[in-house]
């Protein structure tokens, strides 16, 4: 099978195109009729429902149900397992070509129901249209560059001549595994785990996050849509505390694929490498589990677009990304100039139902959610000087203003946790090298920027900020596949690189074939 070469998905303009934003507004009052269906767990071909449920709520509205879904069991989760592992011997089989092939044709599939959705993102999770667009652009991205990646590995492989011997490299998959995705890209993570562990050959058990299951049901749908057999993914909604850890403890499944905070992550991996009676592999778990990124300012930087980075990378989705900007390190002799063109810009985002196209920033996910972020405030303001925002609107919904706190010391608590929400902690370097130090004094290492115009200092930002994904002179979200693998060091996961091309190697196994030449 040839491909052409992989190309990014392009991007919606709905300010500029008209056409575009008239097909996102139908995709919006189609959705919204639809909300509040009842939707089934998925085990082989059998759809499975249960007597007790939970609700997936929209929060903008908290009192909308998107959703609602069974609340499956420990008993569930064996059986879904059992079926992949049975579904594993003819699907490990499908030659590559087929199985990319299926990738293919889902990425046509998100296509043609793209602004659609967009707009399940926009009620279930809360997010603004542009932040939904580039979402499903990412989702079709990954089916596309893992469909060429399969079929890449699965072409002969690069070894030695050994004299007298005919030897080959094969890629084959692991088994079974369990794709645990976040709720804040839930559609692209969640596709990416998935995709790129089906089209290695593996089959998987996909529990989504209780917080966005309505968007991956659409994409399991999309999925068998595409042609994928039943067994291959099972879909399996329910509270990851239970159905999460027996899934993850049970001695045939062979791997963990995990995004989320770094306090599950870490239990993961440890619950992974406990072995249990039947267990005949050591796990493998591919986690990637947040940050603390850092925004560098330099004195020699173009203050303005700093500005402008910072605010994108703290603010879009409201915070709520593993790679957003959560603390700006400042140079002295610009950090006032800064701090006041930054509070005005800032100022100026517009919060507000993400349904409505002049928002900037929603909701945050969940009460829960939304009460951890103003303790976090409430520490910020005895920690440094509250700037601006600070408050929660008086409104239904989960809203939180934008909010900066300044004069932050580089050990406070909110320049060392992860905050997950629309708070950014400025901080103020003597000079460059100590904002670099400062920048690495965390347990994290996802993503980071420097905005500099001094190249030396770009040399050495290189050199020695020690993160997965570094930036110069832009903002530090928005990775795209095949150009900005994505991926980070220390506390931030186990150094995946996802939309790269070492990433399918996470879920395969190498088998070397070597046969003696009998003339």
């Amino acid at each position: 099978m040839q491909l052409p070469e992989f190309h990014n998905e392009p991007l919606s303009n709905f300010s500029g195109d008209q056409h575009q934003h008239s097909q996102m507004q139908d995709a919006i009052e189609r959705v919204r009729a639809e909300l509040g269906r009842e939707y089934p767990a998925v085990i082989g071909g059998e759809q499975i429902r249960t007597a007790e449920k939970f609700d997936s709520c929209n929060p903008a509205h908290p009192q909308e149900v998107v959703g609602r879904f069974p609340r499956t069991t420990p008993e569930l989760a064996a059986q879904a397992i059992r079926q992949a592992d049975e579904t594993f011997k003819s699907w490990s089989r499908t030659p590559a070509k087929d199985r990319a092939a299926l990738l293919l044709k889902t990425a046509q599939i998100l296509r043609e129901r793209k602004y659609e959705f967009e707009a399940w993102e926009v009620f279930e999770v809360g997010k603004p249209w542009a932040e939904a667009d580039a979402d499903v652009a990412e989702a079709i991205d990954f089916c596309e560059f893992y469909a060429r990646e399969m079929l890449r590995l699965d072409g002969p492989q690069p070894l030695t001549p050994v004299l007298g011997e005919s030897n080959v490299l094969k890629y084959i998959p692991l088994g079974v595994g369990i794709v645990v995705p976040p709720w804040n890209f839930p559609l692209a993570i969640l596709a990416g785990m998935t995709t790129a562990a089906i089209v290695a050959g593996n089959t998987v058990v996909l529990k989504p996050s209780s917080d966005s299951p309505t968007v991956g049901y659409q994409f399991f749908q999309a999925l068998r849509q595409a042609g994928l057999p039943a067994g291959v993914v099972n879909f399996l909604p329910g509270p990851g505390s239970k159905v999460g850890d027996h899934l993850v403890a049970h001695p045939r499944t062979r791997f963990v694929a995990f995004t989320g905070s770094k306090q599950v992550g870490l239990w993961v991996n440890e619950l992974a490498a406990r072995p249990v009676p039947g267990q005949i592999w050591i796990k493998r778990v591919i986690a990637e589990m947040g940050g603390k990124d850092a925004i560098i300012v330099d004195d020699e930087a173009d203050i303005e677009a700093a500005v402008e980075g910072v605010t994108i990378s703290a603010f879009g989705f409201q915070g709520q990304k593993c790679s957003a900007c959560s603390r700006a390190i400042v140079v002295e002799n610009v950090y006032d100039e800064f701090l006041s063109r930054l509070t005005k810009r800032v100022e100026t985002l517009r919060v507000g139902d993400p349904s409505d196209p002049a928002t900037e920033m929603g909701p945050v996910i969940n009460e829960r959610a939304a009460r951890s972020i103003m303790e976090y405030v409430e520490i910020g303001r005895r920690e440094g000087r509250l700037l601006t925002g600070g408050n929660r609107f008086p409104r239904p919904g989960f809203f939180i203003a934008p909010t900066v706190i300044a004069d932050v010391l580089p050990r406070a608590r909110i320049a060392q946790e992860e905050i997950f929400g629309p708070v950014l902690a400025v901080l103020k370097a003597p000079n460059f090298d100590q904002a670099l130090d400062i920048a690495n004094d965390t347990e994290y290492g996802l993503t980071g920027a420097v905005y500099t115009r001094n190249r030396a200092k770009i040399e050495k930002a290189a050199e020695q900020f020690h993160v997965g994904n570094l930036y110069f002179n832009r903002k530090c979200t928005g990775a795209l596949v095949g150009g900005h693998p994505f991926g980070g060091f220390n506390m931030s996961g186990t150094d995946s690189k996802a939309g790269g091309r070492d990433y399918l190697l996470l879920f395969t196994q190498a088998k070397c074939l070597s046969e003696k030449i009998i003339p």
